[in-house]
This record gives structure tokens, sequence and C-alpha cells, in this order.
């Protein structure tokens, strides 16, 4: 089973929008997908009652029930765990970097984004654990020097999936609906945006070629 967490030091950043289409691009590509919601919000078990489908598992969880809960997925024959966590250091979070095989680490470009990356890229260091960046929320074209400038900073801390994502309105309205946005305008640019993003992030988890610490 692959283990996925998305991890931020800093709210905003649009973990769980990003959760909710990945887990369903991934679902679409044949992964057997859960989603796991560490964030006392509880953003990703509200899509998932609005979803009202079992296609996608979403399972509220604590730190302490995370690795009970990861091995009865992988018994449940689940291929992949998708983990959200709070914005901001706590328990939920090093459980969540613990025990993933992989940590992506969404920003948007700005500096407080960029700023809080770096804190969080460092504790995964220090813990060891496997990271990649997405540059989220993008604004539009006419303000690619802004672009260019986070995704020169998001490479220099330790690698950026592609391709970016851009602020548009089908993820929100894909996450109203409990949808992703591969089914909301399967055609749209979001949707492209998705599945090329699942694609990358498939390739760069086989990379890591290692299996699961175990959770603090």
């Amino acid at each position: 089973m692959k283990i996925i967490a998305l991890v931020t030091q800093k709210g905003g950043a649009g973990k769980s929008t990003l959760a909710s289409s990945l887990a369903v691009a991934a679902h679409e590509s044949g992964e057997r997908v859960c989603l796991i919601d560490l964030d006392p919000q509880a953003t990703l078990t509200t899509w998932g009652r609005t979803r009202g489908e079992t296609d996608i598992l979403v399972v509220p969880s604590s730190a302490a029930k995370l690795p009970a809960v990861l091995a009865a997925l992988a018994n449940r024959s689940v291929t992949l765990a998708l983990i959200d966590t709070p914005g901001a250091e706590g328990a939920a979070a090093q459980a969540a970097m613990s025990a993933a095989q992989l940590c992506l680490i969404p920003s948007r470009p700005t500096a407080f984004d960029l700023w809080a990356s770096e804190n969080t890229r460092k504790a995964l260091k220090e813990a060891k654990g496997d990271y990649v960046f997405v540059l989220n929320q993008c604004p539009p074209a006419q303000q690619s020097a802004r672009i260019d400038e986070g995704v020169a900073a998001l490479e220099a801390m330790g690698g950026l999936l592609s391709p970016l994502v851009h602020a548009r309105v089908d993820y929100q309205e894909a996450a109203r609906l409990g949808w992703g946005v591969t089914e909301l305008n399967p055609a749209g640019a979001a949707a492209n945006e998705m599945r090329g993003l699942w694609a990358s992030l498939k390739k760069r988890i086989a990379k890591a070629a290692k299996p699961a610490r175990k959770a603090a």
C-alpha cells in the first residue's frame, strides 16, 4: 500500500482540496483509495459525506489511532492511503510524517507560504522523511514572475512536482459537491492538471522504493 501524507506548517495551502481531487484521479486510474482525515476541521470527512458514495473511503482518525487504521486498510486491499493533516505542527503532523512513504508539501507562491514550506522541509529532514513540493493556487499567467520565484525557491529546497496547480473555480466547485475536478469537468484545465499531478506523484513514490516506516 502506498502511503502519502499532505503536510505543511501553514493553513490555507489547499491540502484538503488537493487530497480530494488527487484521490478521485487516482481512483479513476485504478487505485483502491482511502482518505485519512487527521485534521480536526474534518474537511475531508465532510467532503466524503457530501459525496455519498463508497468508491473512495474517508476515515477520520487521530495520531494515536493512525497505525491501526493503516494496518486495517492494508488488510482491506487498499492500494493508496492519502493522509490529510492540520496546517500546524503537532502530534497529527508528526504521526503522518512518520507513517508516510512520501510527504507532499503544498505551497502557494507567496513569501509566507514559502517560508512555511522551508520549516516543513526541515522537520521532515530531521525525521528522515522523503518529500516533494507542489506549487498550488498559482495566480494567472500575467503574474508569471511570482510563479517563477516560487518554482525556483521550491526546486532549491529539494524538488517540485509538475504540473503547477492554478487557482481555478473548478477546484472549489468540485470540493463543494463532494467530487474531484476530473468528475466535475473531465476535459477542463483543472482536470488535466490533476491527472498530470497524480501521474507525477505515482512516479515519484515509486522512486522512493522503500517500505513505510512505523508511525510514532
